[in-house]
């Protein structure tokens, strides 16, 4: 499977990405296991959550604790260095073709690692951004300085009452903008994103196009993978390929079995055999 993806990466002309949770485990962005218990040991002692993603929805005391379990999490997944070069990778194979990215990831990977910025479309979200919690007004904040000093001056699970975020607007409390319910703030630079995306769909389903699908699974799958499905049967010279570890699969019924190419195995290890 894997020569077969080479010889579809050196024929293709346009490469769509569609990106998920799968590709930065795989980076080792992992959110349980031996990482979670290195930053958040003491919140698995008190409250008995055993994983990242567990303790995002655990109804803490107070907001002090609240933003010092977040400064934490967010300090790691979005503001610290990708431990391995999985995104790097990535981007030597497909930066001398037509690409585009569209991800559910939050964690800024892409742009880290050196894709263009008018190549991405983040629709989930992205840990580094503010909103207001209810929200008053459709704009998000940077927020890499006050989460970094959260960090810096938490004490016993808690951040000082003074740092706790406020919406410059209406003074209620802020939040993070990860897509978790209608409150969600898709601010100009998510239109624009997102416009960018459908204007690159229109302008290519002519070419001879890999949708190259890495590591989403069947959280959302109307995003990403129904999407490239319904692409790759219509599209007339388009093949797709999911590499995902356990999850790599195409029903029958999506009607593109002979043009899909499915990879049953960690994204890191597939593409570096590609290089």
């Amino acid at each position: 499977m894997t020569e077969r993806l080479r010889k579809a990466l050196a024929e293709c002309e346009t490469v769509i990405i569609g990106a998920g949770a799968g590709l930065s485990a795989s980076a080792g962005y992992t959110y349980s296991g031996e990482r979670f218990t290195k930053y958040f040991a003491d919140f698995e002692e008190k409250y008995g959550f055993h994983d990242m993603y567990s303790g995002g929805f655990y109804p803490f005391e107070s907001p002090e604790e609240f933003w010092a379990y977040w400064s934490r999490y967010i300090f790691i997944n979005r503001y610290t260095d990708i431990p391995k070069p999985v995104y790097s990778d990535l981007l030597r194979l497909v930066q001398d073709k037509n690409y585009f990215v569209i991800t559910t990831n939050v964690d800024h990977c892409f742009q880290k690692s050196g894709f263009d910025k008018s190549r991405l479309f983040y629709t989930q979200g992205d840990y580094g951004l503010f909103q207001c919690s209810l929200p008053c007004h459709s704009k998000t904040y940077d927020n890499e300085h006050i989460i970094t000093e959260m960090l810096s001056r938490q004490k016993d699970m808690r951040i000082p009452s003074e740092l706790i975020p406020h919406c410059p607007v209406c003074g209620r409390q802020m939040t993070m903008n990860l897509r978790s319910d209608d409150s969600f703030v898709e601010d100009d630079g998510w239109h624009e994103a997102a416009k960018r995306y459908v204007d690159f769909l229109s302008g290519n389903c002519s070419s001879k196009t890999l949708f190259l699908e890495l590591g989403t699974g069947m959280n959302t799958p109307s995003i990403i993978k129904f999407p490239f499905w319904k692409m790759t049967r219509e599209w007339p010279d388009a093949i797709y390929c999911c590499i995902n570890l356990g999850e790599a699969y195409v029903p029958s019924r999506a009607g593109i079995s002979e043009r899909a190419i499915c990879i049953n195995e960690d994204i890191g290890r597939v593409l570096n055999e590609l290089l």
